[in-house]
This record gives structure tokens, sequence and C-alpha cells, in this order.
């Protein structure tokens, strides 16, 4: 019995030890000590999660390793998901404008009138004068962008937020009731439709009130961002109509410049914008920019409580991953494709500038991913875009034009 007994004693105190020297390691009662987040810290834990990747690798632990892990799959999903939902819109966008430039032939046709931003004439016979006054016209288009822009940006800094949205009240009447008008009465014309003026009156009522409502109030998303689609496309068709050819390429490029420079430098306007909104934790005007990953969380699926506040960890993190393109790149992306449709009249060299914006896109959203930092979105594409456009329309085509004179195919 003595024995049996030392040898329980020998065994508790052994494990008492054990015990001891665990428990430096591994905490009891850790459940109770981190207790499970509530829908109002979650989201700081999710930003700060994304924010400092630095402090998620520095434990070195294995569940650090794990969460690594799970950044890099969800990186990976998540910007494979970018990229399909943003082709989505952006197409759209283009093809509106191309199918409104092949049918409408208002939209193509060449005029005198000019926009008062682009106030020296191309009509000359002489190249290098021609080559002038398309540079002065960029230079005119692009400061009062660059002047627009940082006016914004103080009056977004002060906190000037209803006269903001006044101003972009006013943006949005002018482009869904005068633009809109306009258009329908071309579309009218090109198909011969005789409709009475009440009628036109009535229908361009509906479609501006509907998408004042749901631009600068609130209503369905999915509807939200067809507005923004078509305001989008109604814009790149005036650009597209009354902006002189050679201006036009000079003052795409020059852009593109310019959003390079706005978004990546210190001071630049744009990234200063995005910087305030930030540290504000506000969102930007629904007006300007195009979010995605608003629509597919607000889908019209009824979840029950429990099941709801479960999902929403996964919700917030997509939130939080999901991408915003500026209008201004949708404008510029089918003034693009629309300039090479109406100027080159050829469908290789149409469907050679869409591939290239596209392909632009996409590079630009693996960039995304890799940097998750606000990057420009039109210099990669737009440097596709035109290398392709004047690659296609003076080698391509013409080689092309040849082997059908000879008869030759490959």
């Amino acid at each position: 019995m003595e024995n049996a007994s030392d040898s329980d004693d020998d065994f508790y105190t052994e494990r008492t030890a054990l015990v001891a020297s665990e428990n430096p390691v591994v905490p009891s009662y850790r459940p109770d000590a981190d207790p499970e987040p509530t829908n109002d810290n979650l989201p700081k834990r999710v930003k700060s999660r994304r924010a400092d990747p630095v402090a998620v690798a520095s434990g070195g632990g294995g569940s650090d390793q794990e969460v690594d892990t799970e950044e890099e799959e969800l990186t990976l999903k998540y910007g494979a998901k970018h990229v399909i939902m943003l082709f989505i819109p952006v197409t759209l966008c283009m093809a509106v404008v191309v199918a409104t430039i092949k049918s409408v032939s208002f939209y193509s046709e060449k005029t005198d009138q000019q926009l008062i931003y682009t106030p020296f004439t191309e009509n000359t016979s002489s190249v290098g004068r021609r080559l002038l006054n398309s540079i002065l016209n960029t230079i005119i288009m692009i400061s009062v962008i660059v002047v627009m822009t940082i006016f914004l940006v103080v009056l977004y800094k002060y906190r000037c937020y209803k006269f903001i949205h006044g101003w972009l009240i006013l943006s949005s009447l002018m482009l869904l009731f005068w633009f809109s008008f306009m258009y329908l009465g071309e579309v009218f014309k090109t198909y011969n439709l005789a409709v009475d003026y009440p009628t036109v009156g009535m229908i361009i009522w509906n479609f501006g009130a509907v998408g004042m409502v749901c631009i600068h109030w609130k209503g369905p998303l999915q509807l939200q961002q067809a507005y923004l689609i078509l305001i989008s496309a109604l814009m790149a068709l005036v650009f597209i109509k009354y902006l002189p050819e050679w201006s036009a390429w000079v003052i795409l490029g020059a852009i593109s410049v310019y959003d390079l420079v706005a978004v990546l430098c210190p001071k630049g306007p744009l990234r200063m914008l995005v910087e305030t909104a930030q540290e504000r934790n506000e969102p930007i005007f629904p007006a300007l920019i195009y979010s995605y990953e608003e629509a597919e969380q607000s889908g019209g699926r009824a979840e029950p409580e429990s099941q709801r506040s479960r999902s929403f960890p996964e919700e917030e993190l997509d939130e939080e991953r999901g991408v915003k393109l500026g209008l201004g790149d949708f404008i510029f992306y089918s003034v693009l494709v629309g300039k090479a449709a109406a100027t080159g009249g050829d469908w290789n060299t149409t469907l050679a500038c869409f591939v290239a914006i596209l392909i632009g896109l996409c590079l630009t959203l693996l960039l995304l991913a890799i940097f998750k930092k606000a990057l420009p979105a039109l210099p990669i594409s737009i440097t596709f875009g035109l290398v392709f456009y004047f690659s296609t329309d003076f080698l391509v085509q013409p080689f092309m034009d040849n082997l059908a004179a000879h008869q030759f195919y490959i």
C-alpha cells in the first residue's frame, strides 16, 4: 500500500509540475479573456488587419501563418472577383457608346462647333499648326480639370458638403435631362420615329427624376449603377461629338499622365481626397464613384438574424476589399473606344482598343491587389488603347486590306 501511495504521490507531483510548467504558455479560461467580438467593434478589427499587415506577420506563431494564408487566398479570390465585376460595367458603358456611334450618325459627323474648353480649331491644312492647336486645347482642358479637382478637394476638406451636393445635383440634372433629351431626339431622327413633345417630355421627366432620386437619395443600388453607367456614356458621347480629332488623342494621353500624378503624388488632389475620406471614415459621393460591393451585399435575400450575425464578418471583409472606380475612368475609356469607332470606322481597330482597355484594367487590378493602395486606373489602359489604336489603324488594317485586294487569306 505504501508503494501504491508513493507512486500515486509521484504521479500527482509530476502532473502538478507539468500543469504548472504549461500555465504561462497556455493560460486557462482563454475564451473568457477574449470574448466574441460584437458588431460594433468588428469593423475596426477587420480594418486593422488589412491596414497593418506587418503586425499580423510579426507574431511568428502557427495561427499567424494561417491568417497569412487566409489573407493570400482571399486576395486571389476577391482579386478575380474584382476583375469580373468591373469588366461588366466598363464593357456595358463602352458597348453603349460604340452602338450609338455605329447607329446614330449625329455623334460621328464632323462639326464646326467645339467645346468652350477647346477654342482652337483644327480646320487647317498645316500639320504643324494643327498639332500646335491640339496641344493648346489639351493644355486648356487639363488646366480646367486640375482647377476643378483642386476646388472640389478644398470644399471637401473644409466640409462644404451642401455646396458639393448642389454642384453634383446640377451636373446630374444637366446630364439626365438635357443630354438625354438630345440623345433621344437623335435616336428618333435616325430611326424616323414620329413622337410628340408631350410624350418625349414625359419620358425624359420619368427618366431624370428616377435617376436623381437613385443617385442622390436612395433606391435600388443596381438601378443606381445603371444610371451611373448611362451618365458616363452620355458624357463620353458629348466629348466624342465636340472634341476635335487630334485634340481628343492628345487629351487622352495627357489625362492619363495627370491621373498618375494626381493619385500617386503625396500632395496630389485625388490622393488628398481619398485620404481625407478615409480619415473621416466617410464614403466618397456616389455621383463620382462606381462601387459594386454595395449592390452585391444588398442583393435582396432575406436571412435569419442569427445567420446574418454569423455572416457579418465575411460581409465586412468583402466591403473592405471592394474596388471603386471613378466615373471619369468610364468616360475616358468610352471616349477612346468611341473615337476609334468614329474616326477609324473599322471593327478591327475598335475591338483592338476594347481589348486593350480591358487588359489594362486587369493589370491595374493586379497591381491593386499587390500594393493594396489607391492606384490610377487610366494610365495603363489608355496607354494600351493608344498603342493598339495607332498600330492597328496604320499597320494591321493596311496589311489586311492588301491581303484582301490580292485575295490572300490567312
